[in-house]
């Protein structure tokens, strides 16, 4: 029996609500001047409350050593393997903005970029250029036919946008060509299977096309494509636990996640005020509620280290509403560790607080990834958070005799 047969055998309905909350990239390492984290750095009254009545850890989002991207990490959180269960980044773009992948689209997500006169990336984000430019880029782009393929472009949020492969016989076991760093050229996209062949001519075709398209459109004069997949098929996390699931989140890409493992995607505004303003006002309908911030991540990779931590701070400010609400469960983590210092995603283990009125409390006395070595915890995979949420919200029966 796998841990998710085992959770839906065990699960049972509770009044119990249960709230996760998850600062992306929330992992942080020290800054060489002080020698503490984003967190450690940050001002935390709210959240080091809650770490002397809870039980925190850190917890590994896939193994040691392996830096998880966010769809992985989310995975792990949610409960779902992400060695097992894999989702391409295009399929979570597509379907965080209600894109409908048909069967056979193949999805790729899609960043606007910055390239100079020897068609070297100096910015893979192009400024973060507004959504509206954004609109009009994919405008320019969108309906495409290569090779009798039509590639479908769509606006995500700033710099991000999505294109859809629609034709026959596309397989997604093609390359990326973004090369996640500056300072080179985009790769060439290629196949890793022989049947993948297709998509990979077309997919170079169309980024050729499409850099000509974009020669005057500075700083946004290129593309960069990643994570081709098809729309996943997801065990439903409502079924599993016997939950009534819901997710707040502003990003498309994690909107698109949620969705895709069965939670109800609750309308909500831009800015985490109106995030905690969502969960308030719509707290009596569910039963388990999914909270993503994703500013912190943000701030992490564009090597913005004072700005993570008011990020941090902001979160902190925002908790008293929800405490008021006084959920029988709440975990405080992160999908992954967003160093500001790397400027990117990295292994680092990620800190994890829970609190319950079940709950052993540790020594800590503050949230902080130093505090979280010597919690309660200890250090585990985040496939666990899931059941021990769960336990800790009386929604699992004894196992065995």
């Amino acid at each position: 029996m796998d841990s998710l047969e085992l959770i839906k055998s065990l699960s049972q309905p509770s009044p119990a609500k249960i709230v996760l909350l998850v600062l992306d990239g929330l992992g942080g390492l020290p800054h060489p001047e002080t020698g503490k984290t984003e967190l450690e750095t940050a001002l935390t009254p709210n959240l080091d409350c809650l770490a002397t009545e809870g039980v925190s850890g850190l917890a590994e989002m896939v193994s040691p050593g392996i830096t998880p991207g966010s769809g992985a990490g989310h995975l792990a959180l949610f409960g779902y393997d992400p060695l097992v269960f894999t989702i391409g980044r295009g399929a979570l773009e597509a379907v965080g903005i209600d894109f409908k992948l048909e069967p056979g689209d193949i999805a790729a997500r899609g960043n606007f970029a910055t390239a100079d006169q020897a068609g070297l990336i100096t910015d893979r984000r192009a400024g973060r250029i507004s959504n509206e430019k954004c609109v009009e880029l994919c405008r320019l782009l969108d309906g495409m036919m290569v090779n009798n393929v039509k590639v479908l472009v769509r606006p995500v949020r700033e710099h991000r946008f999505i294109a859809v492969f629609r034709g026959e016989g596309l397989s997604a076991g093609v390359t990326d060509s973004d090369p996640q760093q500056i300072g080179v050229a985009p790769k060439p996209v290629t196949a890793l299977k022989p049947e993948a062949a297709g998509l990979a001519e077309v997919a170079n075709e169309f980024i050729a096309r499409a850099r000509k398209a974009l020669a005057g459109q500075h700083p946004a004069n290129a593309l960069l494509l990643r994570g081709f997949s098809p729309r996943p098929e997801l065990p439903d996390i409502g079924k599993l636990g016997k939950l009534k699931p819901a997710a707040i989140a502003v990003y498309p890409m994690y909107r698109g996640l949620a969705r895709l493992v069965g939670m109800e995607v609750l309308k909500t505004g831009s800015s985490l005020e109106d995030e905690f303003a969502t969960l308030k006002e719509r707290y009596n309908d569910y039963d388990f509620f999914f909270l993503h911030v994703k500013w912190s991540d943000s701030a992490g990779e564009d090597g913005d280290f004072e700005r993570k931590v008011r990020v941090i701070e902001d979160f902190d400010k925002a908790l008293p509403g929800l405490m008021e609400l006084a959920p029988e469960v709440m975990v405080v983590t992160g999908d992954h560790s967003t160093p500001a210092l790397l400027k990117g995603h990295s292994w680092h283990p990620v800190p994890v607080l829970l609190c319950s009125r079940w709950c052993r409390p540790d020594s800590a006395n503050q949230f902080s990834e130093t505090a979280c070595l010597g919690g309660g915890l200890g250090h585990f995979p985040a496939t666990q958070i899931m059941p021990l949420a769960m336990a800790h919200a009386l929604k699992l029966s004894k196992f065995g005799a």
